[in-house]
């Protein structure tokens, strides 16, 4: 049977259709695999737009960072500003908007400082030195009178007399009886610092005195100083010496802990030292110096040193202290605040003010910012701290509240508007970061007059030993960096008292050997020794 036309139509246009469909799917299969493709180049776009923008958030950080190192090297250490950069930012007009964009301003420089006249203090010894006519000059030349001598015109200089080196010879006078010849007695001489040793207690000190106040290593003071007076000392009989007298005087150390902790306010710090000699460590591991003072007229500073950095050393050293502990951000002391209700804990403000001062430091050159919005406000703190400098408790009480802590509040507004707003500096994240952890503690100084703003107190005080640090480098053993910390002590605690501190040591190297009561190591403490010791 024939097919039907319309049958036979039916079947062209379904293998017609099939055909489209076929057609239809290839395309359709070469559009997903363009899709993929796409999809694919997307991705990887995506990634690498990531990775730009990774690497251009390093190179602005590694930009931030080379202009803060410059700066560092090259620009000026101070943390103060000059009252023209403090300007920019004093006006509530300028602080309103800051938030919507961190607009740059230019800096006004600073003004120069006049240069200090040179003095000679009062209290030197003076030697005449007298200029006078010959005798054949003594006549008037008009008249061949006499002149008559009616005044003296003079003139001041500062001389200076080198040091020498001197013996001692002690001679102990030896008796007998001339009846008997069977009683002898030798006359006694007093306890050495050093028994049996060359070194007496000037020598001692002025060692001393040169290592941990300023910053002369001994072998270089080998070198330096005892070679060119004609006297070899070895490097290593002068260490021995050195920890013979830090054991020495750990009477006094433990006297001036004892008074420490009896305190009302303490300033507590720590800095890094190196010990190769350590048992159980590396000597490339870094050990610990901690540092306690505080701010009454009878300063006492106590060096401590510890191979680490627990909250443990920190408790050690403040043993039943009960009062307000002044330091900076490390989380050991709040865990100490924590632990002891007793403790207040205050934060201190030149840290905060450092941190901005970095993220400056770290602008582009000539620009000015958050970090210059937030140091105009702590300035302005730091500024009426030094206007009731000398003020009473009550009366440092009563301008703080009236004058610092609407700055404070001011100041917090700022921050909390500042921290809803991405940042792209690290320094200025740091920064912030930091102010808003520490801002109870920070603020807690208003609460009483007796109260620091800053631990300035213990960084004035560490950082001759970070000085010296650059020098000598690291101990060599655990029982020469305990050493080191007493008479680091000893040191600070007497230029603290204004004391000598050569001729304190001295005093300290003479009579301590001697003491047999409490009474008589007391007597040793900077505030009980004369202001004039020899």
């Amino acid at each position: 049977m024939k097919n039907h036309p319309l049958s036979q139509e039916n079947k062209q246009l379904q293998a017609r259709v099939l055909a489209l469909e076929t057609q239809l799917s290839e395309h359709k299969n070469a559009l997903d695999d363009k899709d993929n493709a796409l999809l694919k180049k997307d991705k990887s776009l995506l990634k690498k737009d990531a990775q730009i923008t990774k690497k251009s958030d390093k190179i602005a950080t590694l930009e931030e960072y080379i202009r803060y190192m410059t700066q560092q090297r090259f620009g000026a250490s101070s943390e103060k500003w000059s009252p023209d950069q403090l300007g920019l930012f004093d006006e509530a007009e300028l602080l309103s908007g800051e938030d919507e964009v961190e607009e740059s301003k230019t800096f006004v420089p600073g003004h120069e400082r006049k240069k200090k006249r040179l003095s000679i203090p009062d209290n030197l010894p003076v030697t005449d030195i007298i200029h006078d006519l010959d005798e054949d000059e003594k006549f008037c030349p008009h008249d061949k009178q006499a002149l008559r001598h009616f005044s003296d015109e003079c003139a001041k200089q500062l001389d200076y007399i080198p040091a020498k080196i001197t013996v001692l010879n002690h001679v102990r006078r030896k008796y007998m009886c001339p009846c008997c010849n069977n009683y002898f007695v030798t006359a006694k001489k007093p306890a050495q610092a050093i028994e049996k040793s060359i070194a007496s207690p000037g020598l001692l000190a002025q060692i001393a005195t040169h290592k941990y106040c300023d910053g002369l290593p001994l072998y270089r003071q080998s070198n330096l100083i005892f070679k060119r007076l004609g006297v070899e000392l070895d490097s290593t009989s002068m260490a021995n010496w050195m920890i013979k007298c830090g054991q020495l005087v750990q009477p006094l150390i433990n006297l001036g802990l004892e008074a420490l902790r009896a305190q009302d306010v303490l300033f507590m710090d720590e800095t890094v030292t190196q010990v190769l000699k350590e048992e159980g460590r590396r000597a490339t591991q870094q050990s610990r110096m901690w540092i306690m003072t505080n701010n009454t007229d009878q300063r006492m500073v106590l060096f401590h040193y510890s191979p680490t950095r627990e909250t443990g050393v920190a408790e050690l050293m403040l043993g039943d202290f009960d009062g307000t502990l002044m330091t900076d951000g490390y989380v050991v002391y709040d865990a100490i605040a924590k632990a002891n209700e007793s403790i207040t804990h205050l934060g201190c403000w030149a840290h905060a003010r450092r941190y901005f001062k970095e993220a400056s430091d770290a602008q582009p050159k000539g620009t000015a910012g958050k970090p210059e919005q937030a140091l105009s406000y702590i300035q302005k703190l730091f500024r009426i701290e030094a206007g009731i400098k000398t003020a009473t408790t009550d009366e440092k009480y009563r301008v703080r509240q009236q004058e610092s802590v609407p700055i404070l509040a001011a100041l917090k507004k700022w921050l909390d508007k500042s921290l809803k707003h991405p940042v792209k500096s690290a320094k200025l994240t740091k920064a912030l970061t930091y102010l808003n952890n520490q801002w109870y503690k920070l603020i807690r100084y208003t609460e009483n007059g007796a109260w620091p703003i800053d631990n300035n107190h213990a960084e004035n005080c560490i950082r001759p030993f970070v000085v010296g640090r650059k020098n000598w480098l690291f101990s060599t053993s655990v029982v020469g960096a305990k050493a080191s910390a007493n008479l680091y002590s000893l040191v600070e605690s007497a230029k603290a008292n204004n004391l000598e501190p050569s001729a304190y040591l001295k005093t300290v190297f003479t009579l301590l050997p001697q003491a047999e009561t409490v009474e008589d190591v007391e007597a040793l403490l900077p505030w009980n020794v004369d202001k004039v010791v020899g």
